[in-house]
């Protein structure tokens, strides 16, 4: 029989999460509510979202919950989506997590799942390991070299460095 896990590490990182959710699941009252919780706070840590996943947790997070229709409406005004698409892409990404649904009324309802913070910092994680092994200075050159900084953006940055320091 083939493992569960292929990548030990992901078998640790899935070991370490569990750990600390199981006591805040016995909190939880229904079967329903605990496979929400455990869909929100693993699936950002295991998923890195496409970038049509990305493109319709972008606009959620932007216009808040919305139905298939209201969404791909949306999205049609940046580029061209199909209906059947839009609806095909929430349900996968219902599945895995990245969006709930809402039943209650005749046009179901989605909202994201995940927060943007999670995703941002889970990408960058993973960009950080995979593209700049690890260097965080290579990363922020790069990042900060490839287009023009203004000076709010220099100042946000000082100030990140500034509290850096004293700690």
């Amino acid at each position: 029989m083939k493992p569960l896990f292929l990548d030990q590490s992901i078998r640790l990182k899935t070991d370490k999460i569990f750990l600390k959710i199981l006591p805040i699941c016995f909190q939880i009252c229904n079967y329903e509510n605990i496979r929400i919780y455990l869909l929100r706070n693993i699936s950002y840590y295991l998923m890195k979202p496409t970038e049509s996943e990305l493109e319709i947790l972008q606009l959620l997070w932007e216009h808040g919950p919305l139905t298939v229709r209201e969404l791909n409406d949306i999205h049609n005004k940046q580029r061209r989506v199909g209906y059947t698409t839009s609806l095909k892409m929430m349900q996968i990404m219902t599945e895995k997590g990245m969006l709930t649904r809402d039943t209650a009324r005749r046009s179901h309802i989605y909202a994201p799942a995940l927060l943007p913070e999670d995703v941002q910092t889970n990408i960058l994680d993973h960009v950080l390991k995979t593209v700049f092994m690890g260097d965080r200075s290579r990363m922020l050159i790069q990042a900060l070299g490839n287009h023009p900084v203004s000076s709010e953006e220099l100042f946000e940055l000082k100030e990140i460095i500034k509290k850096m320091e004293e700690q």
